[in-house]
């Protein structure tokens, strides 16, 4: 039994094929360009194969209420030729299969509670710091959903005393990815975060906006584990600043021993590395098959 998974992000669209232990047998990647083209490459691809089901992690915003007219469209993204885009009912029209659909975020939390970091648990919180900053959560099992999807990377941070920089998000300008993704790192001080490796100041101040978002979820969800992936956490000198503002901004208000002396345990790069999303995706897929029998002839 095969499953199509989409992991389709605002730079690049990754496209694989695999099983519903999470192995990968086929798998592609090409840039995000236009809604066609970029569709018409995905379809090109999955036509291939004969599977069961797909699953979409997607960038966003985007429309996760199955219930909404709107299910499975892209909403207010930036890239506005993708802007109200139906990626959802497009693939529907192309392939006669279950589709699962959900946020690229969320997918790969769902990949690393699964075969990842956080194997063995039922709640996890995966965020990606990189281009933007975004988040997502299962909790008892089951992915965290409300109104719409978490947007956790805006969320409101205090300002480091040092700090003058105006923030990059169009939005909040200085919420926590306006002051934390990649392109504010760069904006900053003016060099991407690769070229600044041995600039301590760059990531202490990197570390304290990052560490008060993840005080912030860990009071409000508990997730049994944190999984920080992206881009920007591939500086590995990160974790032990963050460990340090954690342990420093909780201040012993919660005294678990994975909040004090594991919390490297607690807080960790993903188990499945740059393959987390396009696993999750893999599993949306596997979850559309199973919820959606009439589609199963």
């Amino acid at each position: 039994m095969l499953y199509g998974g989409i992991e389709a992000g605002g730079t690049k669209f990754v496209c694989a094929v695999g099983n519903e232990n999470g192995q990968i047998f086929e798998r592609v990647t090409f840039p995000t360009t236009t809604p066609e083209e970029t569709m018409g490459k995905v379809i090109e691809f999955f036509n291939q194969f004969n599977l069961m089901a797909i699953g979409v992690g997607s960038f966003g915003p985007c429309d996760v209420n199955i219930e909404s007219v709107s299910y499975g469209r892209i909403t207010s993204t930036p890239k506005l030729s993708w802007k109200g885009y139906p990626i959802l009912k497009k693939l529907e029209e192309s392939f006669n299969i279950p589709i699962g659909f959900s946020t690229d975020v969320n997918a790969a939390a769902l990949g690393e509670v699964t075969f990842g970091a956080a194997k063995g648990l039922n709640s996890c919180l995966y965020i990606t710091v990189g281009t933007g900053i975004g988040a997502g959560a299962v909790l008892e099992g089951k992915l965290l959903q409300g109104l719409s999807h978490p947007e956790m990377g805006h969320v409101t941070v205090r300002r480091h005393l040092n700090d003058t920089y105006p923030g990059k998000c169009p939005y909040h300008n200085d919420c926590l990815e306006g002051l934390a993704a990649g392109p504010a790192i760069e904006e900053r001080w003016g060099k991407p975060g690769v070229e600044l490796v041995n600039n301590s100041e760059v990531w202490e101040m990197e570390a304290y906006y990052l560490a008060q978002a993840l005080v912030h979820y860990i009071l409000i969800l508990s997730p049994k584990k944190i999984i920080l992936g992206g881009g920007v956490m591939k500086q590995k000198q990160l974790f032990p600043l963050i460990y340090r503002n954690v342990k420093k901004m909780l201040n012993k208000y919660i005294e678990l021993p994975e909040l004090s002396n594991e919390i490297e345990k607690y807080i960790v790069s993903p188990g499945l590395g740059e393959l987390a999303g396009i696993t999750g995706a893999l599993i949306l897929g596997k979850e559309a098959y199973e919820t959606q029998p009439e589609k199963q002839k």
